[in-house]
């Protein structure tokens, strides 16, 4: 149900219908926005991120604008780019239920080419890193990632491949943020867009609800196999002792702004149509009006979900061994209302589109126990909701 103050229709068909390249588009279980136009943008300027977009908020208010709302990315690094705007026009709707899911074989590429950084060997000797780190008490668990390269001979069409990211996870958050950043503003588009299954936290109203994940593994077409993988996860100490640093963190981040937490003590199991997932749905009462739901979310970023633990000492660690920048993958998509409501995926299963090249990106939680191939195995199988997009498929990698 639509409960969106700066709700200005609702539509029968789909908002993505109605999306063009350079659009903000998020697709919730709760609402769908869809947000045209710049009437504002946020700027690294010096001060706080949440600072600054409240008073953007303000001042877009005085300048007239209607019903603002701040949409958009930040970066897992908050020291680059934000990509935050105040649409001209934001319109909110209920969620669509799309008849069907993706078909994998749908509008395949026909010629592309596959560039993998770091090379498979090299991020096997990348997680062997974290280990040694970890065995030296450096840190708990460290996040460690890759990207695949997708190069075409045509240009790929965000919106086709949005299109069937919202058919095929409809339980989760799809969008779509244009990236574009100052300096290239008259350049190429560049879009950031994916199929995130994680809430990072919402408010509506006064309710805060965040629902971490930690620990996961590759779906099987084989309905035994798959359940065997299920129940595997839900018995595995090692997931289970990943879940749990994610939770308490979560728990320890929220705490200060909500009273009510109720933390459930043992995970339970969520689906996507590639992975399973521990999950903890973790609800609370803001403790104060002021606080808001971009408040919640740049106190829970970057969880250890997507970074490690202790946050900075695992942030270190990334930044020696990841041989890329991550932009804004593992950072956070979504919105916030002037009252403070608002939602914020993890910015997971996704990509980068700009012109005929495409980067994907997927990550692992190293853990004491962990296996590089294992975790390698991981990300190849996180990556399968892009390449599925693309009409790829898996055997790219």
């Amino acid at each position: 149900m639509v409960n969106r103050v700066v709700q200005e229709e609702v539509q029968e068909r789909p908002l993505l219908d109605d999306y063009v390249v350079g659009d903000f588009y998020f697709a919730s279980p709760c609402n769908v926005v869809h947000g045209t136009g710049v009437f504002k943008r946020v700027v690294n300027s010096g001060g706080e991120v949440a600072y600054l977009v409240k008073k953007a908020l303000l001042d877009a208010r005085m300048q007239g604008h209607k019903h603002p709302v701040v949409v958009g990315a930040i970066p897992f690094d908050r020291q680059n780019e934000l990509q935050l705007v105040i649409p001209k026009k934001c319109v909110f709707s209920d969620p669509y239920q799309y008849e069907k899911g993706l078909d994998e074989e749908s509008s395949p590429l026909v010629q592309y080419e596959i560039e993998p950084v770091p090379a498979p060997e090299m991020y096997r000797a990348g997680v062997d890193k974290g280990l040694s780190g970890i065995a030296k008490g450096n840190f708990d668990k460290v996040v460690l990632s890759r990207s695949v390269r997708v190069h075409t001979t045509e240009p790929i069409d965000p919106k086709g491949i949005l299109q069937k990211l919202a058919q095929y996870n409809p339980q989760g958050f799809t969008f779509a943020v244009d990236v574009k950043s100052e300096e290239t503003a008259e350049g190429k588009q560049r879009t950031f867009l994916g199929a995130s299954p994680e809430l990072l936290v919402s408010k509506l109203d006064h309710t805060v609800i965040a629902n971490p994940l930690a620990g996961s593994r590759p779906r099987s077409e084989d309905p035994v196999e798959d359940e065997r993988r299920a129940q595997e996860l839900l018995r595995s100490e090692k997931d289970l002792h990943e879940h749990r640093i994610v939770v308490e963190a979560v728990k320890g981040a929220l705490q200060p702004l909500c009273r009510n937490l109720e933390v459930p003590s043992r995970p339970t199991l969520i689906q996507t149509e590639t992975m399973w997932h521990l999950s903890t749905v973790v609800k609370g009462v803001v403790l104060d009006d002021s606080i808001s739901s971009l408040d919640l979310a740049l106190a829970l970023h970057p969880t250890p979900a997507v970074c490690g633990y202790p946050t900075e000492r695992a942030f270190q660690a990334i930044q020696e061994i990841e041989p890329f920048d991550r932009g804004y993958f593992t950072g956070m998509v979504g919105w916030c209302d002037e009252s403070g409501d608002g939602e914020w995926a993890v910015a997971i299963r996704c990509a980068e589109l700009e012109g005929s090249s495409m980067s994907l990106y997927a990550g692992a939680g190293v853990v004491a126990g962990s296996k590089p191939e294992d975790e390698l195995a991981e990300t190849s199988a996180k990556m399968r909701t892009m390449l599925y997009a693309m009409g790829i498929g898996t055997k790219a990698l």
